[in-house]
């Protein structure tokens, strides 16, 4: 009898609940996946499984020989990945998240060239500032600008921005410029809704650290309309280089208190498991990796 054979009923059983879902599962009869784990009881010399007309449940050796069982097919199978996923094709539907105003800027150019390299993939682009569950949402892959130190997710850095603090000439002309971080909560203010910080602004200046609670006169879910907002002459704005670049460049903004550093953030491709990553996935993260570290300055 093939031992992968019985150890894959086996451990096919104890996760369907029973012979007929198992048989189903694996494709097999009833009465094939019953006689493989007799035979591997038999082989073994030790009951794995109690039996009733309702169910099964594992015995104490069954519940040992299980958890080792499980680990030793998981690891067939990663090897069986990692031999041909070198000629594995990158095909099928690729579901993606990406914040909204990052994915129309800086994404959105890029997937003709990425289809044109990979032309069996299909692409689903969803974009979105709200934090997707990948697994619960059915994503492969999402881009989060955030820390990423405190994630479950796998995780490979792009590239980074920083948070620029900022204001358009106009504005200052009529409400001063502040100089310190603690002016600011003097300040007409628009803030971003999903800082982690909330309205708590952090930075790092000549003396260390600083932070500051501000009072925001709008929030909004969306940078450009903050950007918008503060190019209609409308308050204070912070918000990542990669947004207000081109404004400062024009010096319709003003980047304010250059002391002051707020903190750089990681743009990060995230997937859920490091194991068995599908070559759809692998192809766009070395696609993104390579444009970044070649074309993005911020």
């Amino acid at each position: 009898m093939d031992r992968f054979l019985e150890m894959q009923s086996f451990n096919t059983v104890v996760e369907a609940g029973s012979f007929v879902a198992a048989a189903e599962a694996l494709n097999l009869s009833k009465a094939a996946v019953s006689r493989h784990v007799v035979e591997l009881e038999n082989r073994l010399g030790i009951r794995l499984l109690h039996r009733t007309t309702r169910r099964v449940s594992l015995t104490p050796e069954g519940q040992v020989f299980y958890g080792r069982s499980k680990e030793l097919l998981a690891e067939l199978a990663d090897a069986e990945t990692e031999v041909t996923s070198s000629r594995e094709a990158a095909s099928g539907l690729l579901r993606i998240n990406a914040p909204f105003t990052f994915g129309i800027l800086h994404l959105a150019p890029l997937w003709g060239r990425f289809r044109a390299l990979h032309p069996q993939l299909t692409l689903e682009v969803t974009l979105a500032d709200r934090l997707v569950d990948l697994v619960e949402e059915g994503y492969d892959l999402a881009i989060r600008i955030a820390a990423m130190e405190n994630s479950s997710l796998v995780s490979r850095r792009l590239t980074t921005t920083r948070l620029a603090l900022c204001a358009s000439p106009a504005y200052l002309a009529a409400h001063g410029t502040p100089r310190h971080p603690a002016e600011l909560a003097q300040h007409q203010v628009i803030a971003y809704s999903y800082f982690a910080t909330k309205d708590e602004w952090h930075f790092t200046g000549p003396q260390g650290p600083v932070s500051v609670r501000t009072r925001p006169w709008m929030h909004t879910n969306n940078g450009e309309t903050c950007l918008a907002a503060a190019l209609a002459d409308q308050g204070v704005i912070l918000q990542p280089t990669f947004l207000v670049a081109p404004a400062l460049a024009a010096g319709t903004l003003v980047e304010l208190m250059p002391a002051y550093c707020a903190h750089e953030i990681g743009i990060h491709a995230v997937y859920p498991s490091r194991k068995h990553v599908p070559a759809k996935v692998r192809v766009l993260i070395d696609f993104l990796v390579e444009h970044f570290a070649q074309d993005a300055k911020w």
